[in-house]
């Protein structure tokens, strides 16, 4: 790790401060972010739209399911915006291997249901540990910093609850006349199908939206762990000092 190249100015912050210094991150590159992202994420959404015909619960269960990959690219473009690196969709393809493809089995079971994995997800994508290394640095990352990444999960997953039937209450305010649904016609089967594919994009877009800012809240709480087990705002200090 190369302190001396890193963008961000690091000093002992707050978990909720930190969390504030991923997002900015996150909304400084945004055009980076989201189109790297959303290269994936769209890809993803429209499969998951598609398995409607299947079972109606199958379009939110397999992108709720698909974040943890998805996240990785979002991970990818924030750690090298970090320090100060641009990334093009050409970077993304040249990297594929290992952001989308390492570790996959691993991403795609039991990490899902991680209630901390923003703050744990860059030790398993970016330090290139060995399995047998990775239990420990996880729970060393973890240490009285639990609490705080599980809070920062809860609110963004009722953030994005709040914001999937934002979008699904514009069906019922922006309906023609007549053409609106009445209560009792919620029960009715082809209402029923139909409501429930609007809700399944509603929820589509809330997670293209918002989990680009999750994972970036997470990723500065990771940094400012970094930060106060291996002082890396001494060593800037340090670096300043004496380059001036």
């Amino acid at each position: 790790m190369k302190i001396d190249t890193l963008a961000l100015r690091m000093r002992p912050r707050a978990p909720h401060e930190a969390g504030d210094l991923g997002i900015r991150l996150c909304q400084t590159r945004a055009r980076e972010v989201y189109r790297c992202y959303l290269a994936v994420a769209i890809p993803m959404a429209l499969l998951s739209l598609s398995l409607f015909e299947v079972s109606p619960w199958w379009p939110m269960t397999l992108l709720w399911w698909s974040k943890p990959w998805l996240d990785r690219t979002v991970l990818f473009v924030l750690a090298r915006a970090a320090f100060g690196q641009q990334t093009t969709l050409g970077d993304l393809w040249r990297q594929q291997r290992e952001v989308w493809w390492r570790q996959f089995i691993l991403t795609w079971t039991w990490r899902r249901l991680s209630p901390w994995r923003s703050l744990t997800q860059p030790v398993y994508q970016l330090e290139g540990h060995s399995l047998f290394q990775l239990r420990r640095r996880v729970k060393q990352l973890r240490r009285r910093h639990s609490g705080a990444a599980l809070m920062m999960t809860s609110t963004f997953s009722l953030a994005e609850t709040f914001l999937m039937l934002a979008v699904f209450s514009l069906t019922f305010w922006f309906a023609a006349d007549g053409l609106g649904y009445e209560f009792k016609s919620l029960f009715d089967d082809e209402s029923n199908s139909v409501l429930m594919l609007l809700f399944s994009v509603a929820y589509v877009l809330a997670v293209l939206f918002l989990e680009p800012f999750y994972v970036a809240a997470g990723f500065g709480m990771y940094l400012n762990r970094r930060a106060e087990l291996e002082a890396w705002d001494i060593e800037q200090e340090f670096r300043r000092a004496f380059a001036s």
